[in-house]
């Protein structure tokens, strides 16, 4: 995956670029940071249990895979987005995977999510392995829902209570996007 620097809504520069394992502190303080702000994503505070052992191993595992992604946006030296695809090596699934992605709430807004994903899907492309990429959303998610939308992927089925938050509980929407 090659480096990219892109100029952002606000001025400040974006660089995309892969994880290596010397990111694994970084990482670990990102997750740690955006847990607390959304109530979208997969964990809350406190709930990121990996020591920075653990996160080398996963950043090499993912460097190291033809079918497997981990990319981080940079403005300076701070991470503000992470996004991971997961698949598997099996030869019938290596094709397929999921991915997901969080940004910094200091960036929502601009632009920044439809970078990664383009990043994502233009890797998927060049692969040559990946045919079909998978997500999941929660369907108030409506800034993320209509940025999957706009690349091209489609709603493919509704999974009920796949969160509980506070008691309450969030549906997720499975979705879809085929690499041809």
């Amino acid at each position: 995956m090659n480096s990219e620097h892109y100029p952002l809504k606000n001025g400040d520069d974006l660089h995309i670029r892969q994880a290596e394992p010397e990111d694994a502190a970084s990482v670990i303080n990102y997750i740690e940071a955006i847990s607390g702000e959304s109530d979208f994503l997969s964990m809350g505070p406190g709930e990121f249990e990996v020591s920075v052992e653990e996160e080398v191993n996963i950043l090499r595992r993912f460097r190291d895979a033809e079918n497997q992604l981990f990319i981080l946006g940079l403005v300076g030296d701070q991470i503000v987005a992470s996004l991971s695809f997961s698949s598997r090596n099996r030869p019938r699934l290596q094709h397929t995977g999921s991915f997901g992605m969080s940004v910094r709430k200091d960036y929502w807004g601009f632009g920044i999510g439809g970078l990664m994903l383009d990043t994502l899907l233009s890797w998927a492309r060049e692969t040559g392995i990946i045919t079909k990429i998978n997500l999941h959303v929660r369907p108030d998610n409506d800034r993320a829902l209509q940025l999957y939308l706009s690349r091209g992927f489609a709603v493919e089925g509704r999974l009920s209570r796949t969160m509980c938050i506070n008691g309450a509980y969030h549906d997720s929407l499975m979705m879809g996007l085929k690499i041809d």
